[in-house]
């Protein structure tokens, strides 16, 4: 479904003021932007956020390692009913696309949007990237009132993003 979506999908370095965060027990490392803060999230992932003045998050990143049956081959499937078992609604799945090259592996990607249980809208770009000796998850998310400003940010980090 409009693979050409991911076009955009390369296998590129980490930008210099970027950090990254190692996943416990894990080869995979989320991308961080400068400016960037590390956030809460369950055990053995990490999660950047930024935040708006305000507290709300203006921008969102997490690295999940594989939990279930999630693959590369039923990921777009998996995600959006990942997404409803979540409590969100509205979940639309925009494009997705398999077989996409990361520097450490292949992945398959979602884009699609939804309302969280608390009436927040965001557009989340998705992958589960297989490397060498993990499969990993990472999430890039934004409201769509920002995604015009962090977009190419969050699409940057998919492209950084080793596993």
């Amino acid at each position: 479904m409009r693979p050409q979506s991911f076009a955009w999908v390369r296998p590129s370095p980490l930008p210099p003021s970027w950090s990254s965060l190692a996943l416990p027990d894990s080869p995979a490392s989320l991308p961080v932007p400068a400016g960037w803060h590390r956030a809460h999230g369950d055990p053995g992932t990490m999660t950047a956020e930024l935040r708006g003045p305000g507290g709300e998050i203006e921008g969102y990143l997490n690295a999940t390692p594989q939990q279930g049956e999630e693959t590369l081959e039923n990921w777009g499937e998996f995600r959006v009913e990942h997404n409803r078992d979540e409590e969100e609604r509205d979940v639309e799945l925009l494009a997705s696309a398999p077989g996409l090259a990361f520097a450490t592996g292949t992945g398959s990607c979602v884009l699609d949007s939804y309302l969280t249980s608390s009436e927040r809208p965001y557009r989340e770009i998705a992958c589960i990237v297989a490397g060498p000796s993990a499969t990993t998850v990472i999430v890039a998310a934004a409201p769509p009132r920002r995604w015009d400003a962090e977009g190419a940010v969050l699409r940057r980090a998919i492209q950084s993003f080793t596993t």
